[in-house]
């Protein structure tokens, strides 16, 4: 890599801090708006639902935006949408309304498809190929230092009090009640409000970069040697794509669920505030992962750390679903360690070869991360009806899925098609 190309990475890096801390703050939203609105797992994790069913709706959009815009000028326009999106949270706090939280987090998912829908790419094919993965990783290091930081700052400005149950919440006066959530939805302006700034400022910046240009390739399919090819008649794209629907559900699902699990008095016992400074290590896990696999991965087939990591966080689910108390705990805090190197496995395993399809290729995986938005939901729904303790299980199946791919899955096949050329 030249020394614009490094730059190029430190800026784009930014981008990748930003993402991971936007998303990470809906763990905190998560069991502050449940507790708001008195709404059951199944209702509040729309929250997730929404968030990243914006992921799907955008991403194929997104990459027309990078074809005929650039990658430069679609990263301006995605932050400063997310923006719009954070601004939004005001008016949502100031009804105080739940669904005009979720037409704002909607606003906010929209312009982060367009940035990681451009970025992921843009840093695969920023250097030699064979160090894709590991780049990709280091750039996703310091997304996870966003969501490492995203639940210490929301322990701190949106937590601010302790939340109150269903049976306290319709024991109070209309009155009251409305007053307690228009004093607590406020709680969320004045760091949105902060995002919201930043994101525009960033927005600005990456305006004026001189980023180094990579021609933007056409969707759908390209003409190769006379024969009209496509992503789908690759099979690890294809595999690759259920991959990423299953790790970002269940990373999500985890991470969604954290704060609620870890205050159970069989688990943690922990107040909501305190649980929530604990999802920092789950998050911070991911981060030193990430830097650490970053190295290995120069050395070490892929393939073989994917699989490695996705056997340990099945263990690892397994384990909190068996135990209580301390044990609980730390080993579901510890996945976030296994989680760090595989979107970007997944993700640089999936584009391998695939040419002037990488864009495509690109949107399909980035509209797989809707999976952040059905697993939690499922989960959800099990959690009201199991118990959250073995809702975990749903988690644990994505990760046998994961090590599927990693083993034999991400092996260079190519699925047979029925067309004619």
């Amino acid at each position: 890599m030249t020394s614009t190309d490094h730059a190029a990475m430190a800026m784009v890096t930014t981008l990748f801090f930003m993402w991971g801390l936007l998303t990470s703050l809906n763990d905190i939203l998560v069991p502050h708006l449940k507790s708001i609105f008195d709404l059951n797992y199944a209702e509040v994790i729309l929250i997730q639902f929404c968030f990243f069913s914006a992921y799907f709706i955008f991403a194929i959009p997104s990459g027309k935006l990078i074809e005929h815009t650039g990658y430069k000028r679609s990263m301006t326009a995605g932050l400063v949408t997310m923006g719009l999106g954070a601004l939004l949270f005001i008016p949502a706090a100031s009804v105080p309304s739940f669904p005009l939280f979720l037409a704002a987090l909607i606003v906010l998912a929209a312009g982060m498809t367009v940035l990681q829908v451009s970025a992921n790419p843009y840093v695969a094919v920023l250097g030699p190929a064979k160090t894709a993965a590991s780049r990709l990783n280091l750039a996703q290091a310091f997304n996870s230092l966003g969501t490492t930081i995203a639940p210490l700052l929301g322990s701190l400005f949106i937590l601010s009090s302790a939340p109150k149950t269903s049976e306290e919440m319709r024991a109070m006066p209309e009155l009251a009640r409305n007053a307690f959530r228009l004093h607590e939805a406020s709680s969320v302006k004045l760091p949105y409000l902060g995002l919201a700034l930043t994101l525009m400022l960033l927005g600005v910046a990456i305006s004026k970069f001189n980023l180094p240009a990579f021609a933007a390739v056409r969707r759908g399919g390209a003409a190769i040697s006379g024969v009209k090819d496509s992503v789908w008649k690759h099979r690890r794209l294809v595999l690759g794509a259920i991959g990423i629907f299953v790790y970002v559900g269940a990373e999500v699902a985890i991470g969604s669920f954290l704060v609620n699990y870890l205050s159970r008095p069989e688990i943690g016992a922990m107040s909501v505030k305190t649980a929530a400074r604990y999802v920092s290590l789950y998050w911070g896990g991911a981060m030193i992962g990430r830097f650490i696999g970053s190295s290995v991965l120069q050395k070490v087939r892929t393939g073989t750390v994917l699989g490695s990591a996705a056997i340990a966080a099945f263990a690892l689910v397994t384990m909190s679903m068996l135990n209580l108390g301390s044990v609980a705990v730390w080993s579901i805090l510890a996945i976030g360690f296994f989680n760090s190197v595989m979107f970007p496995s997944i993700f640089t395993l999936s584009i391998e070869g695939l040419g002037p399809l990488t864009e495509a290729g690109s949107g399909i995986l980035v509209a797989a991360i809707v999976g952040g938005a059905i697993i939690p939901e499922l989960q959800g729904v099990f959690a009201d009806r199991i118990g959250i303790h073995h809702a975990f299980l749903l988690p644990a199946l994505c990760y046998i899925y994961i090590a599927y791919f990693a083993f034999y899955g991400s092996r260079s096949v190519r699925v047979e098609s029925l067309e004619t050329a």
